[in-house]
């Protein structure tokens, strides 16, 4: 039997990258009696929840499960279910350092009592990683985690992303594409170095993959500058020029570049003719007007200037592309102008990886469910303030 933590998480570190749940499973059932598991992965629109060790699981399983999973999920606590027969099941989250990956479950003879359901989650947690590192290794929960083919230029946003969402003790933050699986050149990316959080939105220019080639050029060189130690100006001055000299000006990429002093909450931003920027302080979205600059790779050795703003404890920053404001589905104007802020709102109460799926949502709604216009994305940042917890 595998009793010692270190044992399970040996179990899982050793397998096979493709069998990492199958090495779970047998751990689960050695250390704590489990009866079944199973492991679900959230689609890429986060609409839905998708088994691992059992896909054909009749519908009538399949829905009982994916409703207290998706109830795990969206909570990210655990969750049980107790069946007439008496068994229970252990709904448990995967997430890593915020990332939500999805849910195990672990159906057990009996209740669980305290000490077992900590000792599921700390497995649980190993899980998490694991899968997180096993993800670059096969393709096994990528096939489960799309429900439909990805289009060339989408199949490169995502690899190219950082992740959906992360949390830090002064910050929670995520971030999600639409059409998700024909997504073109809208792009968002991320990184936490000690006490500063650099955020980088792209409104994609042109459609396909014309568009997710200038997007992977535009963010790799941003990154390029950035783990080279440049700051906020070297970034968009070197992904400036790095544009420009493949395109001649033909083509540019407006961006906006975030630079959060997590400790303070004083955030540095250089606005290249950027997504919009909107604040929601208490129960009231305003418009944070930056100066906007030249779109990068607009014109040779183009400069840039830094201008900052300081957020409050409970603070929330949404950043969406024009797919996402300007989205008009003929006969109702700009999702921007009348619903958005409506949308935001309603996400008060929300962690940042629910309020960007509620936006989706509200913005899928505003077209009446037809395909987006336009690609879109939505990235929300929450700043809860150095002690690491927000005033609302």
């Amino acid at each position: 039997m595998l009793e010692a933590p270190g044992q399970v998480s040996r179990a899982l570190r050793t397998a096979p990258p493709d069998r990492v749940v199958e090495a779970a499973d047998q751990a689960l059932r050695a250390s704590l009696g489990a009866s079944r598991t199973d492991v679900f992965i959230a689609d890429y629109r986060i609409s839905g929840l998708w088994p691992v060790l059992d896909p054909e699981l009749p519908d009538g399983g399949f829905l009982a499960c994916r409703s207290m999973a998706q109830r795990c999920f969206s909570s990210q606590q655990p969750v049980t279910d107790a069946d007439e027969a008496g068994r229970c099941r252990l709904y448990l989250p995967l997430s890593v350092w915020g990332e939500r990956l999805g849910v195990l479950l672990v159906e057990l003879p009996v209740a669980p009592g305290p000490d077992t359901v900590d000792r599921a989650a700390d497995i649980a947690g190993d899980l998490a990683v694991v899968l997180r590192a096993a993800d670059r290794e096969t393709d096994r929960y990528r096939r489960v985690r799309r429900r439909e083919r990805l289009s060339m230029a989408a199949e490169m946003q995502w690899e190219l992303l950082p992740g959906r969402s992360v949390s830090h003790g002064a910050f929670e933050l995520a971030g999600q594409l639409e059409p998700a699986y024909t997504v073109g050149g809208d792009h968002f990316d991320w990184s936490v170095d000690g006490d500063r959080l650099t955020t980088t939105v792209l409104n994609g220019s042109g459609i396909g993959l014309a568009a997710a080639l200038l997007t992977a050029v535009t963010v790799n060189a941003l990154r390029n500058a950035r783990r080279s130690g440049g700051g906020l100006v070297e970034q968009a001055e070197l992904a400036s020029d790095t544009v420009f000299y493949q395109h001649r000006g033909r083509r540019h990429v407006a961006t906006l570049l975030l630079e959060l002093d997590t400790v303070t909450g004083r955030v540095r931003a250089v606005d290249a003719g950027s997504p919009h920027l909107l604040r929601l302080r208490g129960g009231t979205v305003t418009p944070i007007r930056l100066e906007q600059q030249l779109p990068l790779g607009m014109f040779a050795e183009a400069r840039y200037d830094v201008q900052e703003f300081d957020l409050e404890p409970g603070d929330r920053l949404f950043v969406v592309s024009d797919g996402v404001w300007a989205a008009d589905p003929g006969d109702r104007g700009a999702y921007g102008e009348r619903a958005m802020a409506r949308a935001m709102r309603s996400t008060r109460l929300q962690p940042p990886a629910e309020a960007v799926g509620t936006v989706m949502r509200e913005l899928h709604a505003w077209h009446a469910d037809t395909d987006l216009g336009d690609d879109a994305v939505v990235v929300c940042l929450d700043w809860r303030g150095s002690g690491g917890r927000g005033d609302g």
